[in-house]
């Protein structure tokens, strides 16, 4: 029997879900019911069950925190959560910690038996099986599974030809006669603010409700998962088509009816052509690639088809407007010259009749690394890689060109803390000298030394970074440390005067008075 704690804080809320479940014919058992978080962190640390079904709000420890701390405790423990419409945002954290079941209040008889049905069949799977034939089992199936993932990346990596014998050997996909269409499910959104565990359940919810939909009106079909896009091949027979496209919007419609309970996330499809022969899979599946690209112009949320001719624009004297407009903010490092040239970018690209969205994102990925090299940034590889990823994730047009101006923005940025860098790294040396030497007499020629400039450069720079010339500066490190040092030890004044590079009293005690107001000794009765 698998374990389940149940947490609420109505007491109805505890009895309604334990009325609602077949626990037994679910081969399920409640060891344990709590009204606060804090009780129920506690019935999980003692019980250790397999499932915990909690409210999202509850006082003491709330269904949050109850959630990351039970994950801690127990790594493979299933969590439903329910919730209101009112707390959708706490949901979406929920996810966020990989949670992937949740219910909406009222709660629903055959909705909460589902899911606890799901929970169970996982935890099944999930159990390890010490009968050889049972690993057995699963090991083929993993094998197949990888055998089939494995038709999507040849499909997309080599662009060939393949054949009906072929996709059956050598990928366990049976096609029959009839239509062959590939498809990309393409979900937009920002890496920093939706995790992996996040897209883990994205990527479950999208596969769960495909496989509901789609395949019973298919002969075979297949999706598969490849960095933040899903790839899917469809074969049925011609007069289903209208059908599967029915379905192929309805699973789209459901991704975006759940999508709120994801965070800022957006889904589109692409369709390629319906090929009558398997000889043109991979041009269906780079008409659906391309198909997708679109949704940076139409919007997403929609199933986009078929590919519009490109308009052959050449995108060299656009590249070439760019890279001179940018040349002057590169050479000054400014941000705002920078931008400008970006917007000059944007406006005659978008005033080109009839742009497709696929040659936008071409010219801007363009102009991102023609960035990055002119700038010579030691990091080039890395940037290009990021920049590109997350303009892929971009879903609209003022995305991509927000992206390329956080690029810019970012190098630039980066360049002028070099330069500023290096352009104070002689008065940092200059300035570590005097503290270290302030005791002898340390001269400008043995600072100019060090650094390497001479005495006139170096004096000017020194006055421009600091405010005040170099003896000046070192007198009153000087006095500084002759003031310290009668405040806080019994040294004579005569002593001082030696420590801190004086050789003559006189002409110690005149400078002290000078910047003080007062001689050593008469400091020393104020201040020690």
């Amino acid at each position: 029997m698998w374990k389940v704690i149940i947490a609420d804080d109505e007491k109805l809320i505890c009895r309604l879900v334990e009325a609602l479940v077949d626990w037994e014919g679910l081969g399920l058992e409640i060891v344990g019911k709590a009204v606060n978080g804090l009780e129920a962190l506690e019935l999980v640390k003692d019980k250790q069950p397999n499932i915990l079904i909690t409210d999202i709000r509850m006082p003491g420890c709330d269904g949050l925190e109850l959630i990351r701390q039970a994950r801690e405790l127990c790594s493979d423990i299933e969590i439903v959560i329910i919730s209101g419409y009112a707390h959708f945002e706490y949901a979406q954290t929920a996810i966020a910690y990989g949670v992937g079941n949740y219910i909406l209040k009222p709660i629903k008889q055959d909705e909460l038996n589902e899911t606890l049905q799901k929970i169970v069949s996982r935890l099944k799977d999930n159990h390890k099986s010490s009968l050889d034939k049972e690993n057995d089992h699963q090991n083929s199936r993993n094998d197949l599974k990888r055998l089939r993932e494995g038709l999507i990346k040849d499909v997309l990596d080599e662009s060939r030809e393949f054949t009906v014998s072929e996709l059956k050997q050598n990928y366990h996909f049976h096609v029959e006669e009839g239509i062959l269409q590939a498809f990309v499910l393409k979900i937009d959104f920002d890496p920093e603010k939706t995790g992996e565990p996040a897209f883990s359940i994205i990527m479950q919810k999208a596969e769960e409700l495909f496989l509901a939909g789609v395949p019973p009106v298919c002969t075979e079909s297949l999706l598969t998962f490849r960095g933040f896009a899903g790839y899917g091949i469809l074969n049925y027979l011609p007069e289903r088509r209208d059908e599967v496209r029915h379905r192929m919007r309805e699973f789209l419609r459901q991704m975006e009816a759940s999508k709120n309970l994801f965070g800022k996330v957006e889904f589109s499809i692409g369709l390629g052509r319906a090929a009558g022969d398997v000889t043109e899979l991979a041009d269906s599946m780079e008409e659906a690639r391309l198909a997708v690209e679109e949704r940076l112009i139409e919007g997403c949320g929609r199933m986009l088809e078929g590919t519009a001719l490109s308009n052959g624009i050449d995108k060299q004297p656009l590249l070439e407007k760019y890279a001179k407009t940018v040349e002057h903010a590169i050479e000054v490092l400014d941000e705002k010259e920078a931008m400008l040239a970006d917007d000059h970018l944007k406006s005659a690209v978008m005033g080109i009749p009839n742009i497709r969205g696929r040659e936008i994102l071409e010219i801007v990925l363009d102009a991102g690394k023609l960035f990055v090299l002119r700038m010579g940034n030691k990091h080039t590889g890395k940037l290009q890689q990021e920049f590109e990823f997350r303009c892929r994730q971009c879903s609209m047009v003022e995305g991509i060109f927000k992206e390329l101006y956080v690029l810019q923005e970012k190098i630039i940025s980066e360049a002028k803390t070099v330069r500023e860098n290096e352009a104070t790294r002689p008065i940092r040396i200059a300035k570590q000298m005097i503290m270290e030497n302030y005791g002898r007499n340390v001269t400008l020629d043995e600072v100019c030394d060090a650094v390497g400039f001479s005495s006139a450069y170096f004096s000017a720079m020194f006055k421009k970074e600091t405010g005040e010339g170099f003896s000046k500066y070192l007198t009153r490190v000087r006095i500084d440390k002759a003031k310290e040092l009668l405040r806080e030890t019994n040294m004579s004044v005569a002593e001082v005067c030696e420590a801190v590079g004086y050789n003559d009293r006189k002409h110690f005690t005149q400078t002290f008075h000078k910047m003080t107001g007062v001689n050593p000794a008469e400091f020393r009765r104020l201040y020690g």
